[in-house]
């Protein structure tokens, strides 16, 4: 899957580098460098179908649309990956405290049944098939 991608990599900066030398020649254009234009042109356009061959290749990746709103922002996309990672964390992180403290609830709320409701505790456990409540 890496080939592929270096690939369009590097396809993507041959195109970009045609655009910027396309730049200069249209700034600085003299009817004498028609030629040179229309060679740009050309190579642009051959670039489009390399890019487009390429997209064929990747037509399965998906890329989210808040990572062109990074790119658009001027930010690093690799940053989106960073925060999305970060967010999974503190989800995490909050998730895991729910479990525990859910835990420690039903420990205490069985401590309190069982010294309330001893039999009826007696006879729960003996449906559950354990002898007695796990500590």
């Amino acid at each position: 899957m890496a080939e592929k991608f270096d690939h369009l990599e590097e396809r993507l900066e041959k195109f970009v580098e045609n655009i910027r030398q396309l730049g200069i020649i249209v700034s600085d254009f003299q009817p004498s460098s028609q030629a040179g234009l229309n060679q740009k042109l050309n190579f642009i356009v051959t670039g489009f179908q390399d890019i487009d061959k390429c997209r064929q290749q990747l037509h399965d990746i998906t890329v989210p649309l808040e990572v062109f709103e990074y790119i658009d922002q001027g930010r690093n996309p690799q940053l989106y990956t960073k925060e999305c990672l970060e967010r999974a964390l503190a989800k995490n992180e909050q998730v895991k405290g729910k479990i525990d403290t859910m835990k420690k609830f039903k420990s205490l709320l069985i401590q309190e049944l069982s010294k309330v409701f001893p039999e009826d505790m007696a006879k729960y456990w003996s449906i559950r098939g354990e002898d007695h409540p796990p500590s």
